[in-house]
């Protein structure tokens, strides 16, 4: 009886470096990519590729016919982030930088790269700052990443005013602002939220071309606005006249709150403070506490 094989492993830093090396190199390349805005040449190896990812298996098709194959074209994917994948495809690992992670993980995605998209998860955890949560946030909302966005939005609660000042802020979609108007743990007043959101709405309708009050539609009803007290509530209800916010019916039903002195259950979260809900005299009134 023959005896069994052993399998046994050389060194694998000369083994990764020389593949490295050939990670965008025009030598015995058979395909090449025009990626990012800028249209950058990019070459690649297909059968590596091919055999290493399902996306690109898919993309590259059969073997490629006589003559110089056609560029094929990646125009949404940044170059940075591009290279980051080929490298992860040609050595199983990548050089991650915290600047560009959020493109990276947005590729691994979409080219249904696991691995690649865990590694990414397992950086963007470590370096998430006040700059970069609201881009992340987005990203987890946008392909449904789940773990990232409960951290993504853990951390804004606990730096809700930075977090709310910064351009991501106001970039986020609709999708991925709900889930902060409704957290009760936000560290914020309900009166520089209410502005906050303001700003948010201006820079899509101003990015979209709509009204502040259609873009702003989808998320208005999260602010709380019987926490204000009536001199703040009054002068909201001025500002809503000369730029139409938020809808007429919702400030009826914070007077109504004021009127009748009283929190209704019925109302549920609109009557709820937040973590950094300033004290006002008519909050006794609501009998409902943060929670």
């Amino acid at each position: 009886m023959e005896p069994l094989g052993l399998v046994v492993h050389g060194k694998a830093e000369p083994f990764s470096a020389a593949l490295r090396s050939l990670v965008n190199n025009p030598r015995y390349s058979d395909v090449c990519f025009v990626v990012g805005q800028e249209r950058q040449e990019v070459f690649a190896h297909r059968c590596l590729l091919a055999c290493r990812c399902n996306f690109f298996q898919r993309l590259l098709g059969t073997e490629p016919g006589p003559g110089v194959p056609s560029p094929v074209v990646l125009s949404t994917v940044p170059t940075e982030a591009f290279l980051a994948v080929l490298e992860f495809l040609y050595t199983n690992s990548v050089k991650l930088h915290r600047h560009s992670v959020l493109e990276v993980l947005t590729a691994a995605v979409e080219y249904g790269l696991e691995e690649l998209r865990e590694l990414c998860l397992q950086f963007v955890v470590k370096v998430l700052d006040v700059e970069l949560v609201c881009e992340a946030l987005q990203v987890a909302v946008t392909f449904g990443l789940g773990q990232l966005q409960e951290r993504c939005v853990a951390f804004i609660e606990a730096h809700s005013q930075e977090a709310l000042r910064t351009r991501g802020f106001l970039e986020l979609s609709a999708a991925a602002l709900l889930p902060l108007l409704r957290s009760d743990k936000l560290c914020v007043d309900e009166a520089e939220l209410v502005r906050a959101a303001r700003s948010w709405a201006r820079v899509g309708a101003a990015v979209l071309e709509r009204p502040v009050a259609e873009v702003a539609a989808p998320v208005v009803k999260e602010l709380r606005l019987a926490l204000l007290a009536p001199a703040e509530l009054s002068a909201l209800e001025e500002q809503n006249r000369q730029e139409p916010l938020i809808p007429v019916e919702q400030i009826v039903e914070a007077w109504k709150c004021h009127a009748l002195r009283r929190g209704d259950e019925a109302r549920g979260a609109a009557c709820r403070r937040r973590r950094g809900t300033l004290p006002r005299e008519h909050h006794r009134f609501l009998d409902l506490s943060f929670k």
